[in-house]
């Protein structure tokens, strides 16, 4: 009985059902809402600078996150791109996880220049690991950093026109002949002068019929 008393007070009052419907819309809004990317890859290592491809000299800071739920270590190592064997050389081990800060450094002075692969492999409290691979890091430090280079153009590649442009001579405007319906500030004034006397004047016969109808009645 309750119940229905109250829905009867809900149907009945419709700014009551307004800020209902309202709540219930934002409410689904809220959650409906998609989930940002960065959480969808939440639980995973990853290495943020270097990038791939990036051309390394000198002491080089490699950025990146390790914290991971289950986390028991973390290590970063460094390969020759393309090695078959697969060795990986040991940069840092890391006991605590780390989020969007330092992993570990790398002197790159004291390795030969080449191509090589870096690795950040976080082990779980479980015996399990995962694994952020940043490849083709080109080692420069004795040779030089290759470059794009665009190919030469060909002199004949934007052939000149042959015709110079010419300009164009616009017509001289002429003067448009008077107009008869236009109206100057002299006209509206007249105009609205003649309407406002008219209209007094029809104000002034209505008011004396009237006052003649109640005299004679």
């Amino acid at each position: 009985m309750k119940l229905t008393r109250t829905f009867l007070r809900v149907r009945l009052n419709p700014w009551l059902f307004m800020r209902i419907l309202a709540c219930s819309i934002i409410l689904w809004m809220i959650l409906a809402a998609p989930i940002p990317a960065q959480n969808a890859q939440l639980g995973d290592p990853v290495i943020l600078l270097p990038r791939p491809g990036d051309a390394l000299q000198g002491l080089v800071q490699i950025i990146g996150s390790s914290d991971v739920p289950g986390f028991a270590s973390a290590e970063v190592s460094i390969a020759f791109a393309n090695d078959p064997t697969g060795t990986w050389f040991p940069l840092a081990t890391n006991e605590q996880p780390v989020t969007n800060g330092t992993l570990a450094s790398l002197d790159t002075t004291i390795i030969s220049d080449g191509e090589y692969d870096l690795r950040l492999r976080v082990t779980l409290v479980d015996g399990n690991f995962r694994d952020a691979i940043v490849s083709s890091l080109r080692v420069r430090n004795s040779t030089p950093i290759e470059t794009p280079t665009s190919p030469p153009v060909a002199p004949d590649a934007f052939p000149l026109p042959t015709e110079l442009p010419t300009s164009t001579r616009f017509a001289t405007p002429t003067v448009l002949p008077h107009n008869p319906a236009e109206l100057g500030p002299g006209d509206v004034s007249a105009s609205l002068l003649y309407g406002g006397m008219a209209a007094l004047v029809i104000f002034v016969i209505i008011s004396l019929y009237l006052w003649l109808r109640r005299k004679l009645s």
